[in-house]
């Protein structure tokens, strides 16, 4: 956490309202996403309960499971789920346009991705472990006597909700989103990030109208009725306590007997629990909406579009599902393209984002002034190239030293590099420029500043790029996964009870 962003977290404390922390939208919204509120059983985190999801806030469709001991009704849960969001997540698939690559070939891109949203990081963690138990089941048309066999949907809905999983773990990824998360990056409230994990506890302190921050969260989190049930329940996704022992186990029994209509009293104080969180993601997206996009969202939505095109050009090629574990290779791959992301979002959120320049600026990680002095200077060699000393003035105090490499943003979103040259006085700063000028014995039109012009300079790439290649995974040593030679294929998962939820 930076310093404004304690900062900010203090001022909401005291005034019991959320204080901004960005200007601009960071993460994409798409014009119909498709919300997913669920429930889990307490006591058994992979064991739905029930379901709320849908793309109108006025129609959701309701999925619930009267027994989830039963194993039966939990698969016919599974397949009802397939049945609502395979359409959606296979929607954007034909809609293609041809995007010319590096290597001068084209390739079919799509031209939009579904979104899929949830309320918090439990719900994204629910998406990760069903497609986990679902892409490993095992159908009919596969292998006639395997026992409990599921519709070809369900484990393609299982590969589906895996990458989606997996792509929430890229920095800045927007397929599967959080809405606690969206909130949290966009506001600071005087509470917990714990506590922020509470959709409607953080609702409270964004709300303009009403009690104060402290006391709405307050209300959300232990409010409750005259029987004792919350009146804002979590949708964490596991369900409250009093809920579970006053209202769904006798219900619950009451269905094991026998009883008439007890499925109908499950399913109604199921849909009890879970329309607060449903209200609650659609108030959440109106404030997001609210926000005008980053500049550089599109693209990394873009990269979004490109790995949905990956995965659905891969089911269309037959391939198996993804495996359990990643080999050694593959884990580090991912690992490093993580570390790159994360560093490219740091800095396309802080060009985005004057708000957040400012905490990098705070942090010594970039400076702002105005230029007083343009200096003409070339450098030693058999051809001399342009090497401008611009002198800047400034009220920052960046990390700096003589030789330190900065970077400036040009108009044309390229990133014009240069070094510290000198600290001449106090507040004075030299940079010396080292390129983003033409290829000219003089620099280009408008690639050096004028005198009495604002900039702003990073310490930070604003391209950060990856690092050196890794070896193919058959050309790895023992220590991981080796010795190379001849390609062993790894034996296909055994089913196990945790595959079956």
């Amino acid at each position: 956490m930076t310093l404004l962003a304690t900062l900010a977290r203090m001022e909401a404390a005291a005034a019991g309202r959320a204080r901004p922390l960005a200007t601009v939208r960071h993460r994409h919204l798409t014009d119909r996403p498709l919300v997913l509120v669920p429930l889990t059983t307490a006591g058994e985190a992979g064991a739905p309960l029930g379901a709320l999801l849908g793309t109108d806030p006025e129609e959701p469709v309701l999925l619930t499971v009267a027994q989830p001991r039963d194993r039966d009704l939990r698969f016919r849960f599974l397949a009802e789920l397939a049945d609502v969001m395979l359409p959606h997540l296979e929607s954007a698939q034909d809609e293609v346009e041809a995007v010319a690559r590096r290597s001068g070939e084209e390739a079919e891109l799509c031209r939009d991705a579904p979104q899929l949203l949830v309320p918090n990081s439990g719900g994204v963690a629910f998406v990760r472990l069903l497609g986990r138990s679902m892409r490993f089941r095992r159908t009919a048309e596969e292998d006639p006597d395997t026992p409990y066999p599921a519709p070809a949907r369900v484990p393609l809905l299982g590969r589906w909700l895996t990458h989606y999983g997996e792509r929430s773990r890229v920095p800045g990824s927007s397929l599967l989103l959080a809405a606690t998360d969206l909130l949290t990056r966009h506001w600071a409230t005087g509470q917990s990030a714990l506590e922020d994990q509470h959709l409607g506890a953080l609702l409270g302190w964004l709300r303009a109208d009403g009690p104060g921050g402290a006391e709405a969260a307050l209300r959300a989190e232990t409010a409750r009725d005259e029987a004792g049930r919350l009146l804002v329940p979590p949708a964490g996704p596991a369900t409250d306590p009093a809920f579970d022992n006053r209202v769904l186990a006798p219900a619950v029994a009451r269905y094991d007997a026998g009883v008439f209509g007890a499925d109908v009293e499950i399913r109604n104080a199921l849909a009890g629990q879970l329309r607060p969180t449903w209200d609650a993601m659609w108030e959440a997206l109106a404030l997001l909406r609210e926000l005008p996009p980053g500049e550089r969202v599109a693209g990394r939505w873009e990269g979004d579009r490109w790995s949905y095109t990956a995965h659905r050009d891969r089911l269309r090629a037959g391939e198996p599902p993804q495996p359990r574990r990643d080999d050694a290779v593959t884990a580090a791959r991912k690992l490093a393209a993580r570390e790159r992301d994360q560093a490219r979002l740091a800095a396309q959120e802080a060009l985005d984002d004057p708000l957040v320049m400012a905490a990098r600026r705070l942090a010594g990680e970039a400076f702002s002034g105005t230029v007083t002095e343009v200096r003409p200077a070339y450098s030693t060699g058999r051809r001399p190239m342009p090497r401008p000393l611009v002198t800047l003035r400034t009220d920052d105090a960046p990390q700096l030293g003589a030789g330190t490499k900065v970077w400036r943003a040009l108009a044309d979103g390229r990133a014009q590099p240069g070094e510290c040259a000198e600290l001449p006085g106090p507040g004075l700063v030299t940079v010396r420029l080292t390129g983003g000028m033409g290829r000219g014995k003089e620099p280009a039109p408008g690639s050096v500043p004028e005198p009495g012009e604002a900039v702003c300079w990073t310490l930070f790439e604003h391209h950060p790029r990856g690092g050196p290649d890794l070896p193919d995974p058959e050309d790895t040593p023992w220590t991981h996964g080796g010795p190379p030679g001849e390609a062993r294929p790894e034996p296909p998962d055994p089913a196990t009870e945790e595959d079956l939820l």
